[in-house]
């Protein structure tokens, strides 16, 4: 730039040597534009034919600009909730992308990733997205330190409803803030994910976490990864994965009268699809390769204490039937005399 104001200055043409090779130039310095608004202040890919100091290079700029803040508006006003404009054509699915790609600003980068996943949620633009290259776009976001960039990202891929990046999903999900916006975005594209067995394999070596997850969440964690431990609960092929998952000591004391009550129902759930699917006289020689501290041990010393002082009467009810019921699976291994009940 200073060289090119030199030749200016001594009446020459102003163009840089090297002009001629160059194939595009990328810009963010508009120090020297002070008419320009923060708006417009992105990063733009100029034209060969954009250099700095000739008139053809001002011009290009400028269109340049203007184009970048035209798009910048355009998606701010596709991402509204209020706009006519949700569905997007095929080219402006093309403009959003482009955005999510090349954009450096937080703020046009979140506009993007919201009027991105609003169109996601349609069953016809889903394979545009997809034809048009967004999930690797949307994916290599998942690399980002932004919570708010990520978690949107999240939304995205759980709207396609792909199994992309899924081993990277379940360890940002594990590790997140506890209770955060990000957490629950993973975790219910991880529930999506597992509602058909396809994916249930990639999750295996997780399940631990997950049950160390529920118990240390608060309410809306603890629904959440229930969710998921119930698809899994309900493969038969995935029980002896659930049955050797550490479980911590804690998760015993979710049974008194202060936890809510769907998240005991839907626990029970998952225990008793684990014991209807577990052949456990079958399967008694293997069982000294479950360790100590398996959900299998857990189930096999299940005790609730004070489930008597429990305000809700279902609560005791099924925890009750479920004793027995677990009780009786044990017994029926170690015992071959029929069992009366009176």
């Amino acid at each position: 730039r200073k060289q090119n104001k030199e030749k200016m200055a001594e009446g020459g043409s102003g163009h840089v040597d090297d002009a001629r090779d160059c194939s595009g130039a990328r810009y963010n310095d508009w120090s020297d534009d002070d008419d320009d608004s923060n708006e417009s202040k992105s990063i733009v890919w100029y034209p060969p034919w954009g250099c700095i100091g000739t008139e053809a290079g001002t011009r290009a700029r400028v269109r340049a600009r203007a184009r970048a803040t035209r798009a910048c508006r355009a998606v701010q006003k596709w991402a509204s909730p209020n706009s006519d404009d949700t569905v997007l054509s095929p080219q402006e699915l093309q403009k959003v992308l482009c955005l999510v790609e090349m954009s450096e600003k937080p703020c046009i980068l979140e506009a993007a990733l919201i009027a991105l996943g609003n169109n996601a949620a349609f069953t016809f633009n889903r394979d545009i997205i997809c034809d048009l290259g967004g999930l690797p776009i949307v994916a290599k976001l998942l690399n980002t330190r932004d919570p708010i960039v990520k978690e949107k990202a999240l939304i995205i891929l759980n709207n396609l409803s792909v199994s992309v990046c899924m081993n990277q999903v379940c360890d940002d999900t594990i590790t997140s803030h506890l209770n955060s916006s990000v957490q629950l975005a993973g975790l219910r594209l991880l529930t999506n994910m597992t509602v058909t067995n396809e994916y249930q394999h990639m999750l295996a070596n997780s399940i631990s976490d997950f049950f160390h997850l529920f118990s240390a969440g608060n309410e809306e964690t603890k629904l959440q990864v229930l969710k998921l431990l119930l698809n899994l609960a309900e493969n038969p092929a995935m029980t002896r994965e659930l049955l050797r998952a550490q479980v911590p000591s804690s998760l015993g004391s979710l049974f008194n009268k202060k936890e809510d009550k769907e998240v005991i129902l839907k626990l029970l759930v998952i225990f008793e699809n684990i014991n209807d699917n577990f052949k456990w006289e079958e399967n008694e020689p293997t069982q000294n390769q479950f360790g100590e501290g398996s959900l299998l041990f857990f189930l096999k010393e299940f005790k609730v204490l004070g489930i008597e002082s429990h305000h809700d009467f279902l609560v005791k009810v099924k925890v009750g039937k479920f004793m027995i019921e677990i009780f009786c699976s044990f017994f029926c291994i170690s015992d071959s005399e029929p069992i009366h009940h009176n």
